[in-house]
């Protein structure tokens, strides 16, 4: 079934107002995005980011009548905020598309390294020789397209993990904790905040038919004590700097760490963040990200 989008430009300080007339209009759901290509990383703690033009789209079976939908929205804003104009609004047909199988249809085998590949679990694997992890995202990210899970999986390549305790944090899809144990690690474990993140590492491990008792997964503030011989975070970068003391705590000295999820401009904080713990490498990029490694000193 096609669906039916109506779109308008408004101020931010507008933005909750439209969302609940939309709401209000009958709208199945209503997103809020950047109006005017304005770029915004990651807000300070504590503060609420917002975009200097916001476009608000609500969206509608394909039978709704529209004029009348905007007509409630014309009287809605009348009221709310008389004698100031109605923003612009445009409505457009979305096409009807099945989007998982659009999406699953252009994710294709991706290679880490010389002995890493990524394979979406409904392909054949390219390598058979290879180290394939077979990938199913589900509801959690991570599938290896974006640069900060590259930079990972490309540094995990070069590891020797032979006999490894890895400990991921922030697993999300379980991508790079499961890359470590196909790679040789011995014991994972994996922590995230979010439960469908646990929920899909552990899908996902089962489909590379780790064994249950190679894997174990907590959230953070059940994490058992353990000195990790590697540790991966690919987060945020100020989730990161507050969680320096607790995170070098978790690597044994001599062991491995990389963090990522790092804007280029955020290289200073995070390496000052980490220099009291651990010798680091330089860092290295890739598009505005950089993936930071070191070892944690004895």
């Amino acid at each position: 079934m096609p669906w039916l989008e109506m779109k308008l430009d408004v101020h931010p300080d507008n933005a909750e107002e439209f969302e609940q007339l939309l709401m209000e209009a009958g709208a199945s759901a209503v997103t809020l995005e950047d109006g005017a290509d304005q770029p915004l990383f990651e807000p300070e703690l504590g503060s609420t980011p917002l975009w200097d033009q916001t476009r608000i789209t609500g969206l509608f079976e394909a039978g709704a009548d529209l004029a009348q939908v905007r007509r409630q929205l014309e009287s809605g804003h009348a009221e709310v905020a008389p004698g100031t104009p109605f923003p612009p609004c445009k409505v457009e047909i979305l096409e009807d598309k099945d989007w998982e199988r659009e999406w699953m249809d252009n994710f294709h085998p991706m290679q880490f390294g010389p002995r890493l590949w990524v394979c979406p679990s409904w392909k054949p694997v390219a390598d058979p020789d290879a180290a394939n992890l077979m990938l199913d995202p589900g509801l959690a990210f991570g599938t290896g397209t974006h640069p900060t899970t590259a930079l990972c999986l490309e540094w995990l390549a070069t590891l020797p993990l032979e006999g490894a305790t890895v400990l991921d944090y922030g697993c999300g899809s379980g991508i790079l904790g499961i890359a470590a144990l196909l790679l040789g690690a011995k014991r994972l474990i994996a922590t995230d905040i979010d439960p469908q993140a646990l929920e899909a590492t552990e899908q996902n491990a089962a489909r590379n038919q780790i064994d249950p008792g190679r894997l174990e997964l907590y959230y953070p503030r059940q994490l058992p004590e353990v000195e990790a011989d590697v540790l991966v975070a690919n987060i945020l970068a100020g989730p990161l700097v507050e969680l320096a003391p607790e995170l070098a705590t978790r690597v044994r000295p001599g062991g491995r760490l990389a963090l990522s999820g790092v804007l280029s401009s955020q290289q200073t904080a995070l390496e000052q963040a980490y220099l009291p713990w651990f010798d680091l490498d330089a860092p290295v990029a890739r598009e505005e990200w950089i993936r930071l490694t070191g070892t944690r000193l004895r």
